[in-house]
C-alpha cells in the first residue's frame, strides 16, 4: 500500500514506536493487519499491539485499520519508583512542540502490576508535570477536559517502567464517521449494539476476509457486520470518513497526508460489489430501515445489498453463490431482549436444523455471550474463540453446515 507519491514528500525517514489497543482476542488479527500496512517491530501484548513505522505508516493505520481502537505514539519511558518519578517523566517533554496550541488536555492511565499505593495520584502528578512544564515554556496552562479534550495523554504503568503516549486518534476509531457515535444512545442501532472494531474482527476470524464470497447476517440489526464487509470489498477505508486528532497537531505533514488521504480515496472500487452479495435479514422492519439508512450514510450503493424483513428462525433467504465463487458465510451476533425472546432450545434446534437445510456446505459463525449457545443449537462447533464485546465475555463459534 506504499505510494510513490508518499515516498517523494517525506525524504527523511525516522522509526516511530506505537501501540494500538484492541479488543481482547483480535490481538493477533491486528497484528497482521499492521504488518500489511508496513509495520516493522510487531509484537503482540494482552490488548493491544506494538509497532514501528515511520509518520506516514502512524497516518495510514489511523486510516485504514479496522480492528484497532485507537493508534497511540510513544513518547518516552522512564524506570519509576513513585509519583515524583512520574511528575520528571511528564514534565521533561516538550509539550509546546507536541500539542495543539491552547487545547484542552485529558490524561488517561491504566495499570499492570504496579506497585504505587494510589492511582489517583499518580494520575495527578503527571497531569502536574505537563501543565507545569507547559506554563513554564509558554506562560499558559492547558484546561483539563475529560470529556471531547482537544489532545489526549496515555500512560501505562508496569511494575517497573512507565510508558508515555500521546493520542493520534481522537475519538476511538470503531466511530467510522457514519452514524451517531454514542453507542448508548444511537437511535440507529438495535437493542444489541456491536462495534465497528468488533464486527471487522468477526470477519477476520471466521476466514471470510481472506475469502470473500456472499455473506448473509439473519440478525442484521443496525447492519454493522455487513456494511464492514461491504467496506472492505470495496476498498473504502475504515477512517475514510473522520478525522483525527494528530491532524490538530503542529508537526502534521499536510503534504504527506493529503497524499495519503488522495491514495485511500483513489482505491475504492464500488463495483466489487457487485460480486459477492451481502444479505442483511430482521425481524424489525424500523431496524431494517435503519439499516439501509446506515449503508447508504457509510457511502454504498443501494443496490449492492439485499434487506429481507422476516423471523429467520423460521424462515432464510437464498444465499447461492455467484459461479466460480466462494460458498456463501453466516456471520451474525444475535440481539437479545425485546427484539428476540429466547426461543428456548427448542426453538435453537429448530433454527439450526434450518441452518442446515438452507446453507448445506457453508460455514456460520455466532458471536454469543451464552457459552452453550451449540448446546442449544445441537451442533459441534468447528472452532470457539474467546472474544470481549465490551466488559461481555464471549464466544465466536464456527459451525459446519452439514
Amino acid at each position: 500500500m506504499t505510494s510513490r507519491l508518499v515516498k517523494d514528500t517525506q525524504p527523511a525517514v525516522s522509526t516511530l514506536g506505537f501501540f494500538a489497543p484492541c479488543a481482547r482476542g483480535l490481538e493477533a488479527s491486528l497484528a497482521a493487519e499492521l504488518s500489511a500496512l508496513g509495520a516493522t517491530e510487531v509484537e503482540t501484548t494482552q490488548g493491544g499491539v506494538q509497532f514501528a513505522g515511520d509518520r506516514a505508516l502512524g497516518y495510514r493505520a489511523n486510516l485504514y485499520s479496522r480492528l484497532a481502537s485507537r493508534i497511540l505514539l510513544k513518547l518516552d519511558s522512564v524506570r519509576y519508583r513513585n509519583g515524583d518519578d512520574l511528575y520528571k517523566l511528564a514534565a521533561r517533554q516538550t509539550w509546546e512542540t507536541i500539542a495543539p496550541p491552547g487545547g484542552s488536555l485529558r490524561v488517561d492511565l491504566n495499570a499492570s502490576h504496579s506497585r504505587l499505593r494510589s492511582l489517583n495520584f499518580a494520575l495527578l502528578r503527571i497531569k502536574d508535570g505537563i501543565v507545569d512544564q507547559l506554563r513554564t515554556s509558554t506562560g499558559s496552562r492547558p484546561s483539563i477536559n475529560t470529556e471531547r479534550p482537544d489532545w489526549r495523554v496515555f500512560v501505562h504503568l508496569e511494575a517497573l517502567h512507565a510508558h508515555l503516549y500521546l493520542d493520534w486518534t481522537g475519538e476511538s476509531l470503531f466511530k467510522r464517521g457514519w452514524r451517531n457515535d454514542d453507542l448508548s444512545i444511537d437511535s440507529t442501532k438495535g437493542a444489541a449494539p456491536l462495534k465497528e472494531t468488533l464486527a471487522a474482527g468477526l470477519l477476520h476470524l471466521s476466514g471470510w476476509v481472506a475469502n470473500p464470497g456472499p455473506l448473509l447476517d439473519p440478525f442484521c440489526g443496525s447492519g454493522t457486520i455487513l456494511i464492514e464487509a461491504a467496506q472492505i470489498q470495496a476498498g473504502i477505508a475504515a477512517g475514510h470518513a473522520r478525522n483525527f486528532a494528530f491532524e490538530a497537531l503542529p508537526d502534521l505533514d499536510h503534504a504527506l497526508w493529503t497524499a495519503i488521504r488522495d491514495e485511500a480515496q483513489a482505491a475504492i472500487s464500488l463495483n466489487k460489489l457487485t460480486q459477492t452479495p451481502c444479505i442483511g435479514m430482521d425481524q424489525d422492519a424500523s431496524v431494517l430501515s435503519k439499516a439501509k439508512r446506515n449503508w447508504i450514510k457509510a457511502g454504498l450503493p443501494a443496490e449492492a445489498a439485499q434487506w429481507v424483513s422476516g423471523n429467520s428462525l423460521r424462515k432464510l433467504p437464498s444465499l447461492a453463490a455467484p459461479e466460480a465463487a466462494p460458498p456463501g458465510m453466516l456471520v451474525t451476533n444475535p440481539p437479545y431482549g425485546q427484539r428476540l425472546q429466547d426461543p428456548g432450545q427448542g426453538g435453537w434446534r429448530d433454527f439450526a436444523g434450518l441452518l442446515k437445510q438452507s446453507y448445506p456446505g457453508s460455514q456460520c459463525w455466532m458471536l454469543s455471550g451464552d457459552l452453550d449457545l451449540p448446546k442449544q443449537l445441537g451442533l459441534r462447533e468447528s472452532r470457539k474463540i474467546p472474544l470481549m464485546n465490551g466488559t461481555i465475555e464471549c464466544r465466536l463459534f464456527g459451525f459446519s453446515l452439514r
